[in-house]
């Protein structure tokens, strides 16, 4: 039998944990084992800051007793599944008991029962995670590995340790880990796992949007997003857990004249995104900057195939994928943002650079112009090297000029010279949005270079427009 107590051991931050435990467990006389994840990514070398110990015995009961050896006063329990977690600076330790699961075909809420270490590594959702390590004195670090998830890692696969039919029916999600694994790990999905993926897909049904959500988030944070999200494709998956994705492949050609594959594109666009940063947030705008393309597509006799105005409509349909998806309002609005305005700096590098219009683009991104800048390089997908190096030289004056601190601290403090207190005096306002559109009318003159920032300008240029406005309503 393998023995990992030296790896176990190099985790210096998590020893004392390690310690704690293993020696409450000498004194209850109990099996207690560190499992899945945790040893999993002990094997590879890969950081992990969940550590999950599994008891066969009182799981809760062990978490108290461990928590108080912490000098954690509350530790959080989940009484109908027999877990618990003992939340500590920098690291969460997970305790549950051993245990046997059953589910009924519409809920992926399980009935849960005592069970053994054995019970318990079977109903996992891959050999990789079958794993478990002992903590006790005279067992410490020895490995229990009863499916051969080691020598799947060594060849690099991603298998199930039941029949996959059961693992993923039993819990739909286990099918989104197992792409979010493949991106993650650069494992290969087994084609048996790949054919069930296909049969059992309309189980996605039963699983949260936020369980959806969650795995979404972490397929983006991998090194190459992409890898996971097409096996999403292939496997017909993601019609079930982002449509709108779904909807962008295919490539239709009439009178000759064709274009690109907007699934494809997206796809490398995302590992571009992934490769300049590794802001989940901004990875997510460069999956949906182009989802409203297909509903934008129609065949030009002169120009070919347009998508005019996709990032208008992208940006309504977040509210939609948003509210769905249940995110943040934050992270909702940021996507929103960034869609809308993903084409205004390539515009710039095509049409030449205007101090005005490159104002009105950093005004309009605030802080996140950085972010918006990342996402328009990574939309750079171009194949033709002459095409790429002259488009590159061109962004990259844009780029430069929005480099310029000087600037950047300028738009961020930009306002009207004449304030809305002053508007709705001269106009004989109230608070409201006539009193916002004046300002922001001035604002506009003044980046457009048509008035000069000053008080004096503004103040007359509000006299010689407030009527046409105010009539406008």
């Amino acid at each position: 039998m393998s023995n990992i107590a030296d790896l176990i051991r190099s985790r210096s931050a998590h020893q004392a944990i390690l310690e704690a435990a293993s020696e409450l467990a000498r004194q209850q006389e109990l099996d207690v084992y560190l499992v899945g994840g945790y040893v999993r990514d002990l094997l590879l070398r890969r950081d992990n800051q969940d550590i999950d110990l599994m008891v066969e015995g009182d799981g809760i009961a062990f978490a108290r007793a461990l928590g108080k050896a912490l000098g954690i006063d509350r530790v959080v329990t989940f009484e109908e599944f027999g877990t618990a977690l003992i939340p500590l600076k920098n690291v969460q330790v997970e305790v549950a008991t051993a245990r046997t699961e059953s589910y009924d075909a519409d809920s992926r809420k399980p009935h849960v029962e005592a069970g053994t270490i054995g019970n318990d590594l079977a109903r996992r959702d891959f050999t990789i995670n079958s794993l478990a390590a002992s903590i006790l004195p005279g067992s410490y670090g020895e490995l229990l590995d009863p499916f051969n998830g080691i020598h799947d890692m060594d060849r690099g696969i991603l298998r199930t340790p039941l029949d996959p039919d059961t693992t993923f029916s039993e819990d739909p999600l286990r099918m989104l880990r197992a792409a979010r694994f493949a991106a993650q790990l650069g494992y290969v999905i087994v084609p048996e796992c790949l054919e069930s993926m296909v049969r059992q897909k309309d189980r996605m049904a039963i699983v949260s949007w936020e369980r959806i959500t969650e795995e979404i988030l972490k397929t983006l944070a991998t090194d190459k997003p992409s890898i996971g999200f097409i096996i999403l494709k292939e496997t017909g998956l993601v019609a079930n857990v982002f449509p709108e994705l779904d909807e962008l492949s295919g490539a239709e050609v009439r009178d000759g004249r064709g274009h690109k594959d907007v699934f494809s594109h997206t796809m490398q666009v995302v590992d571009n995104a992934a490769a300049l940063s590794s802001k989940v947030a901004l990875r997510f705008a460069a999956l949906v900057h182009d989802i409203g393309k297909p509903r934008t597509k129609r065949y030009d006799e002169q120009r070919g195939w347009t998508f005019y105005h996709h990032e208008e409509v992208g940006r309504r349909m977040l509210q939609g994928i948003a509210r769905r998806m249940r995110l943040s309002n934050e992270l909702r609005d940021y996507l929103m943002k960034l869609t809308r305005l993903h084409l205004r700096p390539i515009a710039l590098a095509k049409e030449g650079v205007t101090d005005s219009a490159v104002r009105r683009v950093m005004r309009e991104a605030g802080d996140d112009v950085d972010d918006l800048m990342i996402l328009c390089r990574a939309d750079i997908t171009t194949k033709q090297a002459a095409r790429q190096a002259q488009y590159m030289a061109n962004f990259e004056r844009v780029e430069a000029f929005m480099a310029d601190v000087v600037l950047r601290d300028e738009m961020r403090a930009f306002q009207s010279p004449v304030r809305g207190d002053e508007i709705m005096s001269i106009c004989g306002l109230e608070p409201g949005p006539l009193v916002g559109k004046l300002k922001t009318t001035i604002e506009e003159a003044i980046l457009d270079g048509q008035i000069e920032n000053t008080h004096e300008a503004a103040l007359a240029y509000l006299h010689a427009v407030k009527d046409r406005i105010l009539a406008a309503g």
